[in-house]
């Protein structure tokens, strides 16, 4: 069974610094693109950062651009992503996703194009 497992979440201040994981049980886990999106309450799951196949192609919102890093062992079947520079708007529980991909420079935004997910880690920054 596929499944996606994220750790790393936690409370941390305004201005400081997390790094969340997501382990994957893909036999081929270099054929998936990977994303994080996230949700904070009340509010729509938003897309936060997106990574190709092969880790050649990033993209990031614009509210966590110069930030976040996304990035991937494929050796490891892990994706992190590198918080840095956290705000208390950045307060969610950050889920990852995957997608077969054909290219290695295909990244995806869009919730709707993932197929598998994680539950998700809660993120908090308090001010």
């Amino acid at each position: 069974q596929v499944q996606l497992v994220e750790s790393g979440g936690g409370l941390v201040q305004a201005g400081g610094s997390l790094r969340v994981s997501c382990a994957a049980s893909l036999r081929t886990f270099g054929n998936y693109a990977m994303g994080w999106f996230r949700q904070a309450p009340g509010k729509e799951r938003e897309f936060v950062a997106a990574i190709s196949r092969s880790g050649e192609t990033t993209r990031y919102a614009d509210s966590v651009k110069g930030r976040f890093t996304i990035s991937r062992e494929n050796a490891k079947n892990t994706v992190w992503l590198q918080m840095n520079s956290l705000k208390p708007e950045d307060t969610a529980v950050y889920s990852c996703a995957a997608v077969r991909s054909a290219s290695n420079g295909v990244v995806f935004t869009i919730g709707s194009q993932y197929n598998i997910w994680g539950q998700g880690t809660q993120v908090t920054v308090s001010s």
